[in-house]
């Protein structure tokens, strides 16, 4: 009965230290599109993340792709490469929330929560206003 408990106790405990673990989302991710490799780092009390590595990095002129569809006009030649697409993530009992997220396709920015499901598959929400509306990638980490 003791060895039971103990171990039960065990398993509580270690299953809440991983889910406790505000660190375990930083590492290096692969998108959903299988084209970028995302980099999560913390900052100070936040995280961000950018992008570290594209399938693709040049465009048809064998230049760096450019930031094109930014709305600022001043951003748009900013290389794509090396860009921080996520950005204030805080961390809350178990979802890392209150961010955003941009996507350099449409030049938008998104807010953003992210969650994950085991240690090595994030599920990125980007969305406008609620939560309920918007969209779900699964990015998985590189190894």
């Amino acid at each position: 009965m003791k060895t039971r408990l103990f171990l039960l106790i065990l398993l509580v405990v270690g299953l809440s230290s991983f889910a406790q673990n505000a660190d375990a989302v930083v590492g290096k991710w692969l998108n959903k599109d299988k084209n970028a490799h995302i980099q999560i780092f913390k900052k100070g009390n936040a995280y961000f993340g950018k992008i570290v590595w594209l399938k693709e990095p040049l465009d048809e002129a064998k230049k760096p792709k450019l930031d094109e569809q930014n709305p600022n006009e001043d951003l748009r030649k900013r290389p794509i490469l090396n860009l921080e697409i996520l950005q204030n993530f805080k961390f809350n009992d178990g979802v890392w929330e209150d961010g955003t997220i941009y996507d350099p396709k449409s030049g938008k920015t998104y807010s953003c929560k992210i969650s994950m499901e085991g240690k090595d598959k994030l599920n990125v929400r980007g969305f406008v206003g609620i939560s309920l509306i918007g969209r779900t990638d699964n990015w998985t980490r590189v190894k």
